[in-house]
């Protein structure tokens, strides 16, 4: 059996998603779950000092990660593809129409399946998006707002640490779901 892979997708690829990638990664390891995350506007380079530090502090692996840019290709491969504000979520489709099913945002997913991972539906992780996507046009629509997590890029130190707590929680709701 083939490793379930999430890809996470933010704009840069340079806190959200790599938080989110990194975390979900300490969560749901290999060989299991393969996590990704690319970034809508990403290009190569490292994962600056003040997130690599915060990551580090909230248990994730801070080695070797090198932003990417979003392609067609990884939205293809990956069973799952969240992205962190609506916008990467419409840019993920965009690329790849085919993968509707399969795209939300972090926090609409873990939404769609009752706020947190405890009690979810117990089955496997595909399961968990069949699930989610049947649940997505019954549900009551959330604000933009509260779907996303508000991107960090330029803030301070301060700022970041509460964004990347922000994908942390949603990232153990996440795993609660996914969790076989």
């Amino acid at each position: 059996m083939t490793a379930f892979e999430v890809l996470f997708v933010c704009t840069g690829n340079l806190h959200r998603s790599p938080v989110a990638e990194r975390l979900l990664a300490a969560a749901l390891p290999e060989p299991d779950f393969s996590v990704r995350s690319a970034g809508t506007a990403g290009r190569p380079v490292p994962l600056d000092p003040v997130t690599r530090e915060i990551l580090g502090k909230l248990g994730g692996d801070v080695r070797g990660f090198t932003a990417r840019r979003l392609d067609a290709g990884q939205i293809e491969r990956a069973d799952l593809v969240l992205g962190l504000e609506r916008c990467h979520r419409e840019a993920a489709v965009r690329l790849s129409p085919l993968a509707l099913r399969r795209c939300f945002t972090l926090r609409e997913f873990i939404r769609l399946h009752g706020g947190t991972g405890a009690g979810a539906p117990a089955g496997t992780p595909r399961e968990a998006v069949r699930l989610a996507a049947s649940r997505r046009g019954s549900a009551v629509p959330a604000p933009d707002e509260s779907d996303g997590i508000e991107d960090p890029y330029g803030g301070s130190p301060s700022v970041l640490r509460a964004r990347a707590l922000e994908v942390r929680d949603a990232v153990l709701a996440l795993a609660g779901i996914l969790r076989p």
